[in-house]
């Protein structure tokens, strides 16, 4: 048989392309070449491949096999491409199905013994693959429950090579194998707490359920012991449940980070590094193939920074550009990917390195220098993409009344959003803080609505890009109060919110 074809997948991020696996049989000196912009892991495919086949009672023929993976100039990585190569090899001397081959994405690494390994990244590699017009996609076993999760494509779980053949065709004996199982499932997060346990926080409460309207930016500054944290940990709580498209999106990360999936997650991401991270664990990257960080794991959900203030100044500025676009586009060297990173970023920081400066009752001991460069690790390019600065003060008492409860913080969040929605349903935004500021600089408002915010950016106390950020609030909260059109009590709360007053 002269070239075999077949296919596989190279996934970009979270985006996978096609790649043609073709083989073709010669009568030179023997030998495997593997042809087609592989990286390193990619390149020992050889090895495995020609062992996994031996000893699947499919040895390969003793003449030069040359394996090309096209497009040549797309980069490909990892060890996916293992099951492809294999049948491609395979079928260029065994009887097999060519009809069955065409139609067949297979995704999978090989072990020596011939069994299926399951991968990271299973997930949007069977998206692609349906995308990509092809009806039967073949997996490792230990990943069929997460690759039926994509509808519209036939999937088939296999254990070793034998399996993948016989499903060719290929007259060969098959192995009663074990499975190679995915990775234990993550113990199960913990349900965020209620708001009724926050205590004497009532503005803070309030300003938190703004921000879960609107999906607005929050940076909390108070002492220890004010209950940032505890507010930070309830917010996903009142968010609304994952749509089906975000719901794909996170995931198609958790996948990448080999999570395991038997069901798409409905509950909003929730990821707060230590702040010792790196750029890199926060923005994503590294050597060979590019993984999500946290900022991509915590897409259409919440990224929290607790001791905002202890992050590298570089670590935190490398949150600026997606907090801007949505997306974090990752370049390497011969290689770029792109994730999703829409999420509400909330900070919580110290007024000091001591956490006593401005506390009533107690002593600080930080000399000025030392709080004036503790306060400054929050750029200001980054407090300008803040939508909401709120102080906090210690409780000075445990007999005040409890605030709302989640319940009643989620419906009011649900109602305003809806409102939202609906207000920019002939638009391609459907939450405020999405909203472009020209489009909201032409929305009709009240009279004399936007003079407070007009006088404020004459005088330099906020930035075009705060002008607009604090009219993304104001509307939020006019969707909080049932109101069609902005008042000056709204845009005058929201400036208040956005310079890190009592509102």
């Amino acid at each position: 048989m002269s070239v075999v074809r077949t296919w596989a997948i190279a996934l970009n991020g979270i985006t996978g392309a096609i790649v043609e696996v073709e083989a073709d049989l010669s009568s030179h000196t023997p030998g495997f070449d593997l042809i087609g912009l592989a990286d390193k892991a990619l390149g020992e495919a050889v090895r495995r491949v020609s062992n996994a086949c031996a000893n699947s009672g499919l040895p390969l023929p003793r003449r030069r096999i040359t394996v090309n993976l096209s497009p040549a100039a797309l980069p490909k990585r990892g060890s996916g491409f293992d099951v492809a190569i294999a049948m491609a090899a395979i079928a260029t001397e065994h009887e097999v199905s060519l009809e069955s081959l065409q139609r067949t994405v297979h995704i999978g690494e090989l072990g020596l013994d011939g069994r299926l390994r399951p991968l990271p990244g299973v997930l949007p590699c069977v998206i692609a693959a349906r995308d990509g017009g092809f009806d039967r996609v073949i997996v490792p076993y230990g990943n069929r429950e997460e690759a039926l999760l994509v509808p519209g494509i036939e999937v088939v779980g296999a254990v070793a090579l034998s399996d993948v053949a016989a499903a060719h065709g290929v007259e060969c004996e098959t192995h009663l194998w074990e499975p190679i199982a995915a990775p234990s499932p993550e113990p199960a997060v913990a349900a965020p707490g209620d708001l009724k346990d926050v205590v004497g926080q009532r503005d803070a409460v309030e300003a938190l359920i703004v921000a879960a309207a609107g999906a607005h930016h929050v940076v909390m500054s108070g002492p220890p012991g004010a209950g940032k944290t505890m507010l930070a940990s309830r917010l996903p709580g009142i968010l609304p449940a994952l749509t089906h498209e975000q719901a794909i999106d996170v995931a198609c990360i958790r996948s990448l980070t080999g999570a395991p999936l038997s069901t798409l997650p409905s509950i909003v991401p929730f990821e707060a590094p230590h702040h010792t991270a790196s750029v890199v664990a926060l923005i994503g990257g590294g050597s060979g193939i590019i993984r999500p960080g946290a900022i991509a794991r915590a897409a259409h959900g919440v990224l929290f920074l607790d001791e905002a203030a202890e992050f590298p100044t570089a670590v935190l500025d490398g949150l600026r550009q997606p907090l801007e676009s949505g997306s974090i586009t990752i370049h390497r060297a011969g290689a770029t990917a792109t994730f999703p990173a829409r999420c509400q970023l909330v900070l919580a920081m110290n007024p000091c390195p001591c956490g006593n400066y401005g506390v009533r009752g107690a002593e600080c001991v930080c000399p000025p220098q030392a709080i004036r460069r503790y306060q400054s690790r929050l750029s200001g390019p980054v407090r300008d993409r803040i939508d909401i600065e709120l102080p906090m003060r210690r409780v000075t008492s445990t007999t005040l009344a409890p605030t709302v409860t989640t319940g009643e913080a989620r419906a009011r969040v649900a109602e305003a959003r809806d409102r939202a929605a609906h207000r920019l349903r002939e638009t391609p935004w459907r939450v405020n803080a999405e909203v472009a500021g020209t489009y909201l600089r032409r929305e009709p408002v009240v009279a004399g609505a936007r003079d407070a915010l007009d006088r404020a950016l004459e005088r330099g106390q906020i930035t075009l890009r705060g002008y607009d950020r604090s009219m993304r609030l104001a509307w939020t909260l006019a969707d909080l109060d049932g109101a069609d059109k902005l008042s000056a009590a709204h845009v005058g709360r929201a400036l208040l919110l956005k310079q890190g007053m009592a509102a």
